[in-house]
């Protein structure tokens, strides 16, 4: 951490090669959000009296505002997420390799399996969101919908446990498995072959793995932390909400969600330096 920390244009570079893919990206999806608000009109009042005490209600309001955004939604989102992948992916290629040329001027990463990599990422974690709306959407029926229709009452705080318990396993299973790819980042720049020999050297690393596993972990907790925090300072404006203008509300959550984004990418950048280091580490134990 205090090494990346010295050298800012580490967290630079991720910062511009993610940046120059998001910011267009949310600025498309803006766009076609107000183009969508001007054709389907949303009963902005059913939504106001939504209240966590009467959950049947707000499951049957929040799926009919959904049914009247499909048929616009879903023709954007098939051709702006394979787009947005694509082009991340291309992106996340290049800017890892800047990023490892200037870490180590001995690494020599290679396009095509930082390519291959990121786009393995990708479909991973469209694979994790794809279980975790399943899982919500179970827990949805058994604790909600399943007791109304038989007469119960329908349980708001275990649906609320499946989510955040759900949410965690998920977060644990993604972090133990993941690192293999993020890993294989580093293992590429080292080693002969694309992406599955990538992939093996990190598998097949020895005692080196436990610790890949563990900066992984460790990492996934921070970026957790982060993401409490974040919650924490966009709220703390609330109290003052009587007092303070829109756009100073405005300005602030901005600001806030900026700097997370700026913090996880310093996180980003520390462990790929810490697995680096800790393949050097165990690169020169072996030579000598």
């Amino acid at each position: 951490m205090s090494a990346v920390w010295k050298r800012p244009s580490l967290t630079g570079l991720e910062l511009v090669w993610r940046w120059t893919v998001g910011i267009p990206t949310l600025a498309v999806c803006a766009w076609e959000a107000l183009r969508i608000s001007h054709t389907v009109t949303i009963n902005l009042a059913a939504l106001q009296a939504m209240t966590v005490f009467k959950p049947v209600q707000a499951a049957v309001t929040i799926g009919s505002i959904l049914r009247m955004l499909a048929p616009a939604v879903l023709p954007v989102l098939l051709w702006l997420v394979p787009l947005g992948l694509v082009l991340r992916t291309v992106a996340a290629a290049v800017g890892r390799v800047a990023l490892l040329r200037r870490l180590d001027e001995r690494s020599r990463p290679r396009m095509s399996a930082l390519f291959g990599l990121s786009a393995l990422r990708g479909g991973a974690l469209l694979l994790a969101l794809a279980v975790w709306v399943a899982g919500v959407r179970w827990a949805n029926g058994f604790a909600i919908l399943r007791p109304a229709r038989h007469g119960e009452e329908p349980n708001v705080v275990l649906l609320c446990a499946f989510v955040v318990f759900g949410t965690l396993a998920l977060f644990v299973v993604w972090a133990s498995l993941i690192w293999m790819l993020d890993a294989g980042i580093v293992f590429s720049a080292e080693r002969e072959g694309g992406v599955f020999a990538s992939l093996r050297g990190a598998l097949q690393s020895g005692r080196l793995r436990s610790k890949l596993v563990e900066i992984n972990l460790v990492t996934g907790i921070v970026k957790v932390a982060l993401i409490v925090w974040t919650m924490v300072l966009t709220s703390c404006p609330l109290p003052f909400e009587s007092v303070e203008s829109q756009t100073f509300l405005m300005c602030w959550w901005v600001g806030v969600i900026a700097l997370y984004f700026v913090a996880s990418d310093y996180f980003h950048v520390v462990r790929t330096a810490a697995y680096l280091a800790l393949y050097r580490a165990y690169e020169m134990e072996g030579r000598s």
